[in-house]
């Protein structure tokens, strides 16, 4: 049913009964895709038989690709789908490529020996896999940006309640996912490497098949947004903005007319920045107008957000090496894998949500009388500035924990909330951009670094020795470069004006 803000009908759909719902689905995906993608490298060096580099340069090509599919998905979530289909529709399509992952770790090895440093799979299998797995990208491309809005869409923001609420489900639904990581990073990767590869992917597909059904089962609760309905093609719209404010460059303020006189009454404040846009008045509308404004206000913030994304980006790679050097014996026969480290940044996630949630934010809502305690913008700049702290105390996982559950989290709310409403979904798939465009940015740095560092005979700041490498300064160079991407952030997001009062 729409949105509404019938008393009876908020209590007979949406809300946190749907939301749960939708967090336990999210949790099951999570499983799933960390239970293949936590592991995938691991695969390609033993079974499949791929070298190191082929195996690091397959993964990369998938994340990267799986980095962008939302931008497109979300397209076509807001232009033509809406979100509830493209759910199932992806989810579907996710479960199939899951499938025909597992099956393809059944294909018998064409090696003798899986030591070998040769490929051991054969034509069918290499292709079968590939396939599986580009099909599982386009799946999830298609569900991630469209299942977090989804859930969030269970809430009215236009009701004080429930705009609280909206912002305590983020948090939650934070903690939900981390739970769901660090489980499946415990449980499925002793399965693929002391079981078996085919079980250990099995059991992630199993997860994603419950996770559809388990949204279809909650299919009569929840409330679909009907926001932009009856109007033409939100991306026709906001583009034809831009193209007649282009088109009419040249005319000054006092040019500018409209039969409708609606520049005469902005009721915005929003409506004094970026006022070359208001050369479009004479053949666009003034909601067109703000919505146009409200996506090119999100550019620059999107921007200085990337020093955060590449720091994220350092967990799953140089946080894991540093690692490998420890001492990780729990006893002469326990020894604790260096990628189960990462697995304390889920859990000091899981320690501080409620904190956040519980604690912080009722007690600075005291002060601010902000519905969240703080605003979206300064928990993201609370959580960057965290960032640059693990940094400077080379990647300790706690304070990285702690500093993910200020800015992705806030990042998330603030993609969903400050987008046109009918856009939502694009800006989901922009945050998680964020993050695509971070890890493709450290890895042209690190790239650019190691060759830099490594000539005339000198060691490399990545030497395979980290008694001999420099990744104290790799740190320090990333935590300068957060503290310039900072100032950017702070310096933009002090002129940023809401697009909805209860976020001020």
């Amino acid at each position: 049913m729409p949105i509404t803000s019938d008393d009876t009908a908020r209590l007979s759909s949406g809300g946190w009964r749907s939301a749960r719902l939708i967090i336990g689905v999210e949790m099951a995906e999570r499983f799933a895709y960390y239970g293949i993608s936590s592991n995938l490298i691991t695969y390609l060096t033993g079974p499949f038989g791929e070298s190191t580099a082929a195996a690091a340069a397959n993964v990369n090509a998938w994340i990267g690709t799986l980095s962008f599919l939302p931008i497109l998905w979300a397209f076509v979530a807001d232009a033509f789908l809406g979100r509830f289909r493209t759910i199932v529709i992806s989810s579907s399509l996710y479960i199939l490529g899951l499938a025909l992952l597992t099956f393809s770790t059944m294909i018998p090895s064409s090696c003798e020996d899986p030591s070998q440093l040769v490929s051991c799979a054969s034509p069918l299998q290499v292709t079968l896999f590939f396939f599986s797995m580009y099909l599982v990208a386009i799946g999830q491309g298609g569900y991630k940006p469209c299942i977090k809005v989804f859930g969030a869409d269970q809430f009215d923001g236009d009701d004080l309640e429930e705009a609280k609420a909206k912002s305590s489900f983020f948090n939650w639904l934070m903690f939900g996912i981390c739970v769901s990581i660090l489980s499946t990073r415990l449980v499925s990767s002793y399965i693929q490497e002391n079981l078996s590869w085919s079980l250990g992917f099995g059991i992630p597909s199993v997860s994603m098949l419950l996770a559809l059904l388990l949204f279809l089962f909650g299919t009569s609760s929840y409330r679909f947004s009907t926001d932009g309905g009856g109007k033409k093609n939100p991306f026709a719209r906001i583009g034809r903005v831009f193209v007649e404010a282009v088109k009419n460059r040249r005319q000054h303020d006092f040019d500018i007319s409209n039969p409708n006189k609606t520049l005469l009454l902005l009721p915005h404040q929003s409506s004094k920045q970026l006022r070359f846009l208001d050369r479009a008045a004479n053949a666009c509308d003034l909601d067109e107008i703000e919505d146009a404004k409200a996506v090119l206000k999100l550019v620059p913030l999107w921007i200085t957000c990337l020093v955060y994304a590449i720091v994220y980006a350092q967990s799953p790679t140089f946080f894991t090496k540093q690692g490998a050097t420890m001492d990780r014996s729990i006893s002469p026969r326990l020894i604790v894998p260096a990628a189960t480290l990462q697995c304390v940044t889920s859990l000091s996630i899981i320690i501080f949500i409620p904190i956040y949630d519980r604690l912080l934010v009722p007690f600075t809502r005291s002060f601010t009388q902000n519905p969240s305690g703080i605003t979206m913008l300064q928990r993201i700049g609370t959580g960057i500035a965290l960032s640059i702290l693990a940094m400077v105390v080379a990647a300790l996982y706690v304070i990285y924990g702690v500093a993910d559950v200020f800015t992705m989290t806030g990042l998330q709310e603030f993609f969903y909330d400050q987008v046109p409403s009918e856009l939502r979904s694009v800006g989901m798939a922009l945050n998680l951009g964020i993050y695509g465009a971070g890890n493709f940015l450290s890895s042209f740095k690190i790239s650019v670094i190691d060759r830099v560092t490594s000539q005339a005979g000198q060691t490399s700041w990545f030497d395979n020795d980290l008694n001999q490498a420099h990744r104290d300064y790799f740190y320090w160079l990333l935590a300068c470069l957060s503290f310039i991407g900072l100032a950017c952030y702070l310096w933009f997001a002090k002129s940023y004006v809401y697009n909805r009062p209860n976020t001020l």
